[in-house]
C-alpha cells in the first residue's frame, strides 16, 4: 500500500502540455504528409455523390465511433444547412453485426455487409489505426470484388492495406489515441469540402 501523505511522481502540468506538444507536431507532420491521397479521396467522395453514389464508413472500437460520427455528418449537416449526402456507417446495426459474428464469424463483419449493400461506384472508407484488423481488410477486398473505391484513413505505416487501399490516407504515427485525433480531423476535413465541392441546395 502507499504510505499516507506520500506524493505521486506523476506531473499534471507537465502531462497536460507534453499531451498538446505532442498533437500540435503531429497535425504539422500530418499536414505534409497527406495533400495528395486526401485530394484524391475527396474527388472519389465526390464523383460518387454526383453520380447517385453512397459513402460507407466502418472501423473497429473508437474508428467505429468515428465511422458514425462521420455518416451522420453527411446524412444530417457539417456547416450548412443543406440537402443530405448518402452515407452510411457499417457499425451500427446491432442485429446484423451481432448475426454476422455468431453465424459467419467476426472477420466477415463488414466484408458481409460490403457484398449486400455496396455498389459499383460507391466509396468504401476503412477507419482502422494499425492497417492490420481481418475484418477491414476483408471489407475492402469485398469493396474491390464489387467496384467500390476501397479508401481507408490509417497509421502506423499503413499495417496489410499497401495495395489494397487507394487512396489510403497514413497518418504519420504510431501511437494510436494522436491517429485517432487525425483520423476525426481529417474526416471532418472531408466532409466540409464535400459540402463546398457538391453546391448542394441549402436553405437558412
Amino acid at each position: 500500500m502507499q504510505e499516507v501523505g506520500v506524493k505521486t511522481m506523476f506531473n499534471v502540468k507537465e502531462f497536460y502540455k507534453s499531451e498538446f506538444q505532442e498533437h500540435l507536431e503531429l497535425v504539422k507532420k500530418t499536414e505534409e504528409a497527406i495533400y495528395d491521397p486526401f485530394v484524391d479521396l475527396l474527388n472519389h467522395c465526390v464523383k460518387a455523390i454526383q453520380n447517385g453514389n453512397k459513402i460507407l464508413f466502418f472501423g473497429n472500437g473508437g474508428s467505429a465511433g468515428d465511422a458514425q460520427h462521420l455518416a451522420t455528418e453527411l446524412v444530417v449537416r457539417y456547416r450548412a444547412n443543406r440537402i443530405p449526402i448518402a452515407a452510411l456507417a457499417l457499425t451500427t446495426d446491432t442485429s446484423a453485426l451481432t448475426a454476422i459474428g455468431n453465424d459467419l464469424g467476426f472477420d466477415q463483419l463488414f466484408a458481409r455487409q460490403i457484398e449486400a449493400l455496396g455498389k459499383s461506384g460507391d466509396v468504401a472508407i476503412a477507419i482502422t489505426t494499425s492497417g492490420k484488423s481481418p475484418n477491414v481488410t476483408l471489407g475492402l477486398q469485398m469493396a474491390k470484388k464489387k467496384g467500390l473505391v476501397a479508401a481507408a484513413l490509417t497509421g502506423k505505416g499503413g499495417g496489410d492495406l499497401h495495395g489494397l487501399a487507394d487512396p489510403m490516407i497514413i497518418v504519420p504515427s504510431q501511437t494510436t489515441a494522436r491517429i485517432q485525433e487525425m483520423h476525426i480531423m481529417i474526416g471532418q476535413m472531408i466532409c466540409d469540402a464535400l459540402e463546398k465541392e457538391l453546391k448542394l441546395e441549402t436553405w437558412s
